[in-house]
């Protein structure tokens, strides 16, 4: 048989059953419905005269005559270069030292885990309030033990330090993975041969990463100049793309205007993430050597561990320093002048300002987009390894688009699309303003993440255990719910929470749909970050990640109970 009657062989049986039918058709319509339409609006309202007058530029030229625009460009992409290289250095040299260096004690593997995990069950902005209240006119390192009291850490330096301490840990995950499948054998025929370590690293062992490296600085910058809430608290009066789009529709109410610009930001984003997506990503799979013959042989040169590890611990502890600044902020009774022991911040969290509501709305929408989100990703990624039918292609294209999106864009798109779009009456209209809405963009946002992982654990699965299934009579609903889906608990799993968490601390793409219906954590914690309340912003913070890093330690305590392998997987995986 060959492979085009095997194509053909699998549509046919696909489409004789009607529950994948269904399931493919209800699928389409979710993705067209709430990815591609919101973003076909804004290309609409940026390209279309409001008037009917047809296909017009002038939009895009009223935005590029806006100097605050031109700059906030100039600004998003400045920092984004800035962030993506730093970001992937400091992440390489994490994972170079935990790969090549022997490190002694236990000491820098439980550094490494910390600081790795804490960028994922923590809110986004955590470290702008941190460096703020360390650095800040009223810091503790600048004020009080370098008497410096007219620092300023805002604008740019405060969002590059911000934004490369939070992105680093990404780029070390990755580049860890790669460093280890990297054949030993290659490097030490090097070493063999008289070259010095310097040399081998720079003639060897860089050139096999390279791709990696290059996939590591897309993705921080993909995530740079796209994040929201960090130039919104620090940058002060250094505006970028995201920002200045979040102010078009707050302050100056131009929803066309803010529709164009946000079709801007997402060509560069979308750009970058073809590029990270199509071609450094085969790249890199194409310079991995596969599973080394041999463990790899640790310097212990002391000339070479000594300086690379203080380093990394400098850079480690400092990180844990910034988010140990956060409960401190919410227990002293006024950061920067009085420095006594206080409970009340956390009291008014709950008294006054709402808190249990804050938490409650976020905890319940999270925790139902979370269940929804891993089982559609479950689905899709089954779908997309096991089935072949045409509109594949469209479903796994479609659900990882919205990696390439950035939150504020997608925010102006389901304004423009579900407020004043299409869908002018009718229950689509109704959505705005509504739980459903916010629960839906909770599982858009985490829909890639899920995919990638079920897309990996799938492909490990011999097609042959599912194809036994069928030859019994079990139709295909049958045979994911009772062979598939138990073969990857752990990615359903871990999909389950990383969509919980990331949910849970979501911000730049719910500020603009959240009303005052609803009160979400991350909403409140920007508000008192600008109006300067760090006190009340630090104490919702602190419980916040309290809440998310109790989640990743229950779902890992199912995953090592329940899960199809005793170890314990990464959220982040």
């Amino acid at each position: 048989m060959t492979k085009r009657q095997g194509a053909a062989l699998d549509r046919k049986k696909l489409f004789a059953d009607p529950v994948m039918v269904t399931t493919v058709v209800v699928l389409i319509a979710f993705l067209t419905l709430f990815i591609i339409y919101p973003l076909a609006i804004l290309l609409v309202d940026s390209f279309i005269s409001p008037d009917g007058g047809g296909f017009t530029l002038s939009v895009f030229k009223r935005i590029f005559d806006m100097w605050t625009f031109r700059t906030a460009i100039g600004n998003t992409l400045k920092v984004g270069f800035v962030v993506g290289i730093g970001s992937a250095l400091i992440g390489l040299l994490f994972a170079y030292v935990e790969v090549y260096v022997k490190v002694r004690g236990k000491f820098m593997g439980g550094l490494f885990k910390v600081v790795s995990m804490l960028p994922v069950v923590s809110p986004p902005f955590v470290l702008s309030l941190s460096i703020i209240m360390l650095f800040g006119k009223s810091g503790i390192i600048t004020r009080y033990l370098l008497h410096i009291y007219d620092n300023s850490v805002y604008g740019f330096w405060g969002i590059v330090i911000v934004q490369t301490m939070t992105f680093f840990p990404v780029c070390y995950l990755m580049l860890r993975g790669l460093l280890k499948n990297i054949d030993p054998s290659l490097e030490e025929a090097a070493r063999d041969m008289g070259a010095s370590r310097w040399k081998v690293f720079t003639s060897v062992t860089l050139p096999l990463m390279l791709p990696g490296l290059g996939n590591a600085f897309l993705v921080s910058f993909i995530e740079s100049i796209a994040d929201f809430a960090n130039p919104m608290i620090i940058g002060g009066s250094y505006d970028t793309l995201a920002t200045t789009i979040y102010l078009q529709i707050t302050g100056a109410y131009d929803k066309i205007g803010a529709a164009a610009m946000a079709v801007v930001l997402l060509s560069i984003t979308f750009v970058m993430f073809l590029v990270q997506k199509y071609y450094l990503e085969r790249k890199t799979a194409a310079t991995l050597t596969g599973k080394a013959s041999r463990a790899r042989m640790l310097i212990t040169d002391k000339s070479v561990r000594a300086p690379l590890t203080v380093l990394c611990s400098a850079i480690a502890i400092f990180v844990i320093l910034m988010y140990i600044c956060v409960p401190f902020g919410a227990l002293f009774n006024t950061w920067g002048y009085d420095f006594h022991l206080t409970f009340k911040w956390f009291e008014r969290v709950f008294t006054r300002y709402h808190g249990l509501q804050a938490f409650t709305d976020s905890f319940v929408l999270s925790l139902i987009a979370a269940p929804i989100t891993s089982l559609l990703s479950m689905i899709i990624s089954y779908l997309v390894v096991k089935k072949n039918f045409k509109t594949k292609g469209f479903i796994e294209f479609a659900s990882m688009l919205a990696m390439a999106v950035p939150g504020t864009v997608l925010g102006v798109g389901y304004i423009r699309g579900f407020a004043n779009g299409v869908f002018r009456t009718g229950f689509m209209q109704g959505l705005y303003g509504t739980g459903a809405i916010l629960v839906i963009v909770f599982i858009v946002r985490s829909l890639p993440t899920g995919t990638r992982s079920g897309i990996s654990a799938l492909r490990q699965i011999d097609k042959s255990i599912e194809e036994s299934a069928y030859d019994l009579g079990a139709g295909s609903g049958k045979v994911f719910t009772t062979v598939t889906l138990p073969l990857i608990k752990d990615s359903f799993f871990s999909g389950l929470v990383t969509s919980f968490v990331r949910s849970i601390t979501a911000i730049s793409a719910i500020i603009l749909l959240v009303t005052p219906e609803f009160l979400l954590i991350t909403v409140q914690i920007n508000e008192f970050a600008e109006k300067g309340s760090y006190g009340l912003a630090c104490a919702f913070a602190t419980i916040l990640i309290v809440i998310t890093y109790g989640s990743v330690l229950l779902m890992n305590t199912l995953i090592k109970h329940f899960g199809t392998s005793k170890k314990i997987k990464e959220v982040t995986d």
